[in-house]
């Protein structure tokens, strides 16, 4: 195996949620195809369309020369527009024409993945011209996966893997982002912290610190005197953190003490993804 083992876990993360996406949506009969997902605006067969879009295009791919309709009215920006691009091709395929098209994609994937040699700080292609690292572009589509698995399987009642390797790449990911969303979004003043109490398949306490020049950080120290705690379990921590519900829809699953207007505020920039 070539691959580096800094890239390793993100490529075994990838590949369990991969695989459990093309298990899930192989029996599918074509009305199934049709469901609605937690991802706002996008069925079961639009979930399947962007992974296999970005797949390819991580494969080298060209992106498809498309015209998107003018009635998709949950497009509303460039980097919606760009995602939106590789579903809206695919529409109209019938069920066995994406899992056709989502197999020979995995196969080309997983031989890309063993012969792939390059130095984690390569740069590679990245959405919008953008130039991502090697290891952040494997980092993400491990990530991307995984939440459109729990995606697919909210939409079709096969609830499972919230504690797998694409777990582990996620929590990292979203507690990574969490002091932007605490110090600049939410606005905790310096000198302030907030306690994030996660239970459940994945479990953690962060706290967040505001420094005096209004910068957070994170570590897994408690804080004695925290401006809001917040305890909540993981699967709600994630569809929160990914947009896919606001705190109001899950405010019985989420316990709040401390600051009522910082907890709000901070409830209300918790979405992190695009």
């Amino acid at each position: 195996m070539s691959l580096h083992p800094t890239l390793q876990p993100y490529a075994d993360a990838w590949t369990h949620s991969i695989d459990a996406i093309s298990e899930l949506v192989q029996p599918l009969v074509e009305g199934e195809w049709n469901r609605r997902t937690p991802c706002p605006a996008w069925s079961v067969r639009d979930v399947v369309s962007h992974v296999i879009g970005l797949e390819c295009e991580m494969l080298g791919d060209p992106r498809p020369i498309h015209t998107l309709p003018r009635d998709l009215f949950h497009v509303t920006n460039e980097h919606q527009r760009y995602m939106e691009m590789q579903v809206d091709v695919r529409r109209h395929h019938t069920g066995p024409e994406m899992t056709s098209e989502l197999e020979y994609t995995i196969i080309r994937r997983n031989r890309q993945l063993r012969n792939e040699s390059r130095d984690p700080g390569t740069k590679v292609r990245g959405p919008l011209g953008t130039e991502p690292t090697l290891e952040e572009a494997m980092r993400n589509r491990a990530f991307d996966v995984w939440v459109h698995e729990q995606d697919l399987r909210a939409a079709l009642g096969r609830p499972g893997n919230l504690d797998s390797p694409g777990a582990q790449v996620t929590r990292d990911l979203l507690l990574a982002a969490l002091p932007k969303v605490v110090a600049k979004d939410a606005g905790v003043p310096p000198g302030s912290a907030v306690v994030i109490d996660v239970h459940g398949p994945v479990e953690f306490l962060r706290t967040v610190r505001v420094d005096e020049e209004g910068r957070g950080s994170i570590d897994g120290a408690p804080s004695l005197g925290p401006v809001v705690s917040l305890t909540l379990d993981w699967e709600t921590y994630v569809r929160l953190a990914c947009g896919r519900v606001t705190a109001d829809m899950v405010a019985d699953r989420i316990k709040a003490e401390g600051d009522a207007e910082l907890t709000a505020a901070i409830l209300l920039a918790f979405a992190v993804t695009p």
